[in-house]
């Protein structure tokens, strides 16, 4: 049962990485999160399975009209994928409620594959069959105030 909520999850992330570019594509300042700076997130993204292929990460307002929906991300960071632990830093327009998606693209080829691909979402909620693997705006959703906000998303893999 859990490999088919996997499975589900990346179809929701799938979603997600087709949309079409309405944000803005960042590389992944880490001084955008120094003390001082924001509104930001620092995401830790932890259990990146291999060294190999695309991680990417995208920011949505935690609205229902834009989370995941197609071409309605805010930022867009990607970075070549390191085993463990990796570290980014995602601004924001102002301090407010805002969601993350991260996918592990394994093999670097653009596409969502259901076997080998990972993912995760801020608040790392549980997925089902019943939402289709898209976790609610409610579940994902947190506070970024005026300063740095600290979140940690556990990748989810088949």
């Amino acid at each position: 049962m859990h490999k088919y909520l996997v499975l589900i999850s990346a179809t929701a992330l799938a979603l997600v990485s087709g949309a079409a570019a309405a944000g803005e594509e960042i590389s992944n300042d880490l001084s955008r999160c120094a003390v001082g700076k924001g509104p930001a997130v620092l995401v830790i993204v932890q259990g990146v399975k291999e060294a190999r292929g695309i991680l990417r990460v995208q920011s949505y307002s935690a609205t229902p009209g834009s989370w995941l929906a197609k071409g309605r991300w805010l930022h867009r960071i990607e970075s070549r994928a390191g085993a463990g632990n990796m570290i980014f830093c995602v601004p924001v327009p102002s301090e407010g409620k805002y969601g993350i998606a991260v996918r592990h693209d394994r093999n670097g080829n653009g596409k969502t594959d259901f076997t080998q691909d990972g993912g995760g979402f801020s608040n790392n909620p549980g997925v089902s069959i019943l939402n289709l693997g898209k976790p609610s705006v409610s579940k994902v959703a947190f506070h970024v105030g005026s300063g740095v906000t600290r979140i940690t998303i556990n990748l989810k893999y088949m």
